[in-house]
């Protein structure tokens, strides 16, 4: 594909469609990962049991992002992103059919499943609208930059509020009836989205082959490594840990005790996501990228994730000092937190452009499905590791392992080159 292949006059109602589109996923998505996740510690889930039912979210990820690349490339972007849709609303839909009389082990494995669903769906919507980016957004003066970080930081705060969302629904219509409500309206945003959406994304390749999914350009590879770290440092303390040890900090153990917590939770949840996707959007600012070379865009991606790494270190010291909870700690730790997602953004709106600007219009859908790939594989190790640290050792070693997780990106980004051509 090329932009040759794309309509570029109605370029900006393409985009338009597809930021609509992802942004009423994410907001489904978001409010499923608060409910799943405080719906089944109520139940009495332990924190393994509870990252369980993310693996196969983030498994299906990996495995979604390694072809949807070749499937956008092969029917087109908009096919995958209807799918991506309609997947989610059979997810929800199948979610509201679990039984409470079923044994832990048998709601554990079909809420893994259901997950998984919802994994795909994720990951086809994501790998969509981002490669409709690097094709709809106007060449030169830093469009990339700004259209790609609009699209990223939206979406983010989006999700923020799907997570307050979540919590909200939770505590007043309950479990079931919230998925139904989401499949719903997503399922009309669908058919809203389908019918306007104008031409302006290519329809598809029939010779493209999935061997080509692989890059051979060491910088996307690179990209690519310091991504899964850079999530897997998120995750590790975001699934599981912080949320719990919240949990057990302002819940009394009483129905009202458990909703309060729920609302501080989703809002501690929604105020970071949000925060997060303000700042990924106003990156392109803050750093001055239009005066920027791509040298110079590849050594702040180094540094920022060094910086990054120093905030989980720090708070997971100040966790072993504490000893359990405590007060202090716990406005320490929500302010600390902050200032990760802070620093968060600037990396995770780095690398978003940095992929698109790596990779060529003709092989977009391929480098970004695999880089995403990468990102799916951190979130699944970032999971995991969320519930096995903290179950194992408490919020130290949960902080700890993002530390040493965000230290394993900066790493990786410290062999980034130069490519010959300047960003564009």
């Amino acid at each position: 594909m090329s932009h040759a292949d794309t309509q570029r006059p109605e370029g900006m109602s393409a985009y338009i469609a597809v930021t609509a589109a992802y942004w009423a996923f994410m907001l489904t998505d978001g409010a499923l990962r608060m409910l799943v996740l405080l719906h089944f510690h109520m139940l009495g889930f332990t924190p393994i049991q509870l990252a369980y039912l993310f693996v196969l979210y983030e498994v299906a990820g990996i495995v979604t992002n390694l072809s949807a690349g070749w499937i956008a490339a092969r029917f087109g972007l908009t096919s995958t992103l209807y799918a991506g849709l309609i997947l989610q609303v059979v997810a929800l839909v199948a979610l509201s059919q679990l039984d409470p009389s079923w044994t832990i082990g048998l709601s554990v494995a079909f809420v893994m499943a259901v997950q998984g669903a919802s994994g795909v769906a994720k990951d086809l919507a994501k790998m969509s609208s981002k490669s409709a980016v690097k094709l709809l957004a106007p060449s030169g003066d830093g469009a990339l930059f700004r259209w790609v970080a609009a699209l990223t930081g939206s979406k983010n705060a989006v999700k923020g509020v799907g997570f307050l969302l979540g919590t909200l629904l939770l505590g007043t219509i309950g479990f079931t009836h919230s998925v139904i409500a989401m499949a719903v309206v997503l399922a009309a945003i669908l058919i809203a989205v389908a019918l306007l959406m104008p031409p302006g994304l290519p329809r598809g390749k029939k010779g493209a082959k999935f061997s080509e999914v692989f890059s051979k350009d060491p910088n996307v590879n690179r990209l690519s490594a310091a991504r899964l770290f850079l999530f897997g440092a998120r995750d590790t303390w975001f699934v599981v840990g912080v949320p719990i040890y919240f949990y057990a900090v302002l819940s009394d153990g009483t129905e009202d005790g458990n909703r309060a917590a729920f609302f501080m939770i989703g809002t501690f949840m929604a105020v970071w996501i949000i925060g997060y996707g303000a700042i990924q959007a106003a990156a392109p600012k803050l750093l001055r990228a239009r005066d920027k070379s791509v040298e110079q865009v590849t050594r702040l991606a180094h540094l920022w994730v060094g910086i990054l790494a120093l905030i989980p270190a720090a708070l997971a010291t100040l966790a072993f000092i504490a000893g359990g909870v405590e007060d202090w700690l716990t406005v320490t730790l929500i302010g600390g937190l902050m200032a990760f997602g802070a620093v968060f953004a600037i990396n995770s709106s780095l690398h978003s452009y940095l992929i698109l600007a790596f990779t060529s219009a003709a092989r977009v859908t391929m480098d970004v499905g695999f880089y995403y790939m990468a990102n799916a594989a951190g979130r699944l190790a970032g999971t995991l590791l969320s519930g096995i640290s903290y179950q194992v050792g408490g919020l130290p070693l949960c902080l700890g392992t993002a530390a040493a997780m965000a230290a394993a990106s900066w790493l990786c980004a410290g062999r980034f080159t130069s490519p010959a051509r300047d960003l564009p």
